[in-house]
């Protein structure tokens, strides 16, 4: 057994949604195990509900998260910190105790990352298993919109963004290249956005699309950036905040040496960009960039954080209560999450 594997800390998700199912058929993969030690941060009750009904053999290590033998237990391919010793599976539904639970997971998965290179319990990347928003509202950490807003307050970054891959499907036509988008705002109400958008925000976003291009591997990105309005605005017509916030932000960018053009239409550039004419795209509010990618790339897209000091990436879904616990759900954006980590982690 080799002692240079990357260590990757995985947080379950909420105990009550499809987390604990996807995570387990993503690691049911012996080769993938192999790259690295895993560390779920989770509870036994719902991994081993979830492989019953999958039909898998239970393959990781428990240990009891309060004691000091999780420090130990690192040998192995992969460990269960359990906090829940004894516990039973969770309801499928918003609850105060699964939304503190979740939370903990994902703030404990933290805390190992910062550790020292030489602590037993560091984690060189998180991979992150979905949350619910409001059951961490009702937990008492509404303000904590997700994940990202959470890393980014641990780690002290003012400057972060969130950003979605999605590798190409082999010999298919549909998406020949691979769709990268980063979004300038995420978890704020569409009414909140213009308020929310300016030149300067727009402009740390291409920076940091650029920078996150960069370490996966794309020496020089071609960058497109969406326009607010329909149409880019249609020169006014149809908004300014396209002319006066947008295409100040880009010229900032060009005058960096970053190649970036914009402001385009967005109901068409998404065609572009997996045809391979450009390696990121910049959407303006959420939905804007997220549909195109959950519609060319579902079950297969990661959600990663940028901007941060450490490697964290997430499948692109949520909980799914309404299938949690039927052994419905696809593990294909888990186990794209949790490549795109050992990616990164081989970047140079």
């Amino acid at each position: 057994m080799t002692i240079d594997r990357p260590k990757i800390a995985i947080s379950l998700g909420d105990p009550g949604g499809i987390g604990p199912e996807v995570i387990v058929k993503a690691l049911a993969d012996p080769d993938l195990r192999k790259q690295a030690h895993f560390r779920i941060l989770g509870a036994q009750a719902p991994l081993d509900a979830a492989a019953h009904l999958a039909g898998i053999e239970p393959f990781w290590w428990r240990v009891s998260a309060q004691t000091p033998a999780a420090e130990t237990a690192g040998v192995h391919d992969v460990v269960l910190l359990d906090y829940e010793p004894g516990g039973e599976p969770h309801t499928p539904r918003v609850t105060r105790s699964s939304g503190e639970l979740s939370f903990r997971f994902v703030d404990d998965s933290i805390a190992q990352a910062k550790l020292p290179a030489t602590h037993p319990l560091h984690a060189d990347a998180i991979v992150t298993g979905p949350i619910n928003k409001a059951a961490w509202a009702k937990a008492g950490h509404q303000q904590f919109p997700g994940h990202t807003e959470l890393l980014a307050a641990r780690f002290k970054i003012k400057h972060f963004g969130m950003m979605f891959h999605a590798a190409a499907e082999a010999g298919a036509s549909r998406m020949a290249h691979d769709l990268n988008v980063i979004l300038a705002t995420a978890h704020i109400p569409l009414m909140e956005v213009r308020n929310v958008l300016t030149i300067g925000r727009v402009s740390d976003t291409i920076d940091l699309g650029s920078d996150a291009c960069k370490k996966l591997g794309i020496a020089h990105p071609r960058i497109a950036v969406c326009g607010l309005n329909p149409h880019a605005g249609e020169e006014g017509l149809l908004g300014d905040e396209d002319q006066r916030l947008i295409e100040p932000a880009i010229k900032i960018a060009r005058s960096n040496g970053i190649d970036v053009s914009g402001p385009h239409a967005a109901d068409t550039i998404f065609i572009a960009a997996i045809q391979g004419k450009f390696d990121l795209v910049v959407a303006m509010y959420h939905d804007q960039g997220l549909i195109p990618v959950k519609l060319l790339a579902r079950d297969r897209a990661v959600n990663m954080t940028v901007g941060l000091p450490i490697i964290r990436t997430s499948p692109d879904h949520g909980t799914a209560f309404d299938i949690a616990g039927k052994n419905l759900a696809d593990p294909g954006s888990m186990r794209s999450a949790i490549q795109l980590a050992l990616r990164m982690l081989r970047q140079p």
